[in-house]
């Protein structure tokens, strides 16, 4: 049997590709754990993470085969398939780097709701994406009653939920829920340029920043704009920073 989640590094950058391409990727209770356990991994060898998945497609949601055999067994049996994707959802938020999600094809329910998750967004023109857990009289069990509305407000996430209508790439870059849209013959350069550019920056900078928007979301905006102060007043504090400083006074100082 093939792994159901795969992982490579180059350049510094992670690559973490859903793979069950037969089933559009669907989350099984294997590979919510198996995506967790790579994201916590790379993110200790690599400045930046990408997650795609396999077949041209991102991912189509839970595995409703592998639900149906669980729900069988009784209430705590189905407990591991959301906890271990809840898990991966989770972990993204707290790694030092950050965590893009690349999407092509369906990104429905499950798909959708770890793209929610993300740091960052990127994707291609064809792509559909929708909480699709209402047409099938379920209901979100990866968090997407609680981010959507923190992304795009509480009417449209309810409304979108309710109606589990397909929104299209233009549509997902207008609500907030990606940053950029990438033609069909670019998406693959794009996305690794994008990646690139984020890997050639200072990790700890980058690691800051991150914790700090994360954080910030949890707070009062006071309590965050301290977070924010105490936080650029260590950063500057530290050894590494002078370089930054140095080369930006150069650069203008030239023109």
């Amino acid at each position: 049997m093939s792994e159901v989640v795969l992982s490579a590094i180059a350049e510094n950058i992670a690559t973490i590709t859903l793979n069950r391409p037969d089933q559009m990727n669907a989350i099984s209770v294997e590979l919510g754990a198996r995506l967790h356990d790579a994201l916590r991994a790379a993110a200790e060898r690599a400045d930046v993470i990408v997650i795609r998945g396999s077949g041209g497609n991102f991912c189509a949601g839970g595995d409703f085969r592998e639900l149906e055999s669980l729900r069988a067994q009784g209430r705590a049996a189905m407990a591991p398939l959301f906890a271990n994707f809840r898990a991966a959802c989770d972990v993204i938020a707290t790694l030092p780097v950050p965590v893009i999600c690349a999407v092509e094809g369906y990104a429905m329910a499950g798909g959708f709701e770890l793209m929610q998750a993300a740091d960052i967004v990127l994707i291609h023109e064809s792509a559909v994406v929708a909480d699709t857990h209402s047409r099938f009289g379920q209901i979100p069990g990866g968090g997407g009653s609680q981010r959507l509305p923190r992304l795009v407000g509480r009417q449209r996430a309810l409304a979108h939920i309710l109606t589990g209508d397909r929104l299209s790439a233009d549509e997902a870059v207008s609500w907030g829920l990606a940053y950029r849209k990438f033609a069909a013959v670019e998406f693959d350069t794009g996305v690794a340029d994008f990646a690139r550019r984020l890997a050639a920056k200072d990790r700890a900078a980058l690691a800051k920043i991150k914790q700090l928007v994360h954080a910030g979301q949890r707070l009062p905006l006071v309590q965050g704009l301290d977070l924010e102060f105490e936080a650029v007043l260590d950063h500057l504090s530290g050894a590494t920073t002078g370089a930054g400083i140095a080369a930006f006074t150069t650069d203008h100082g030239s023109k």
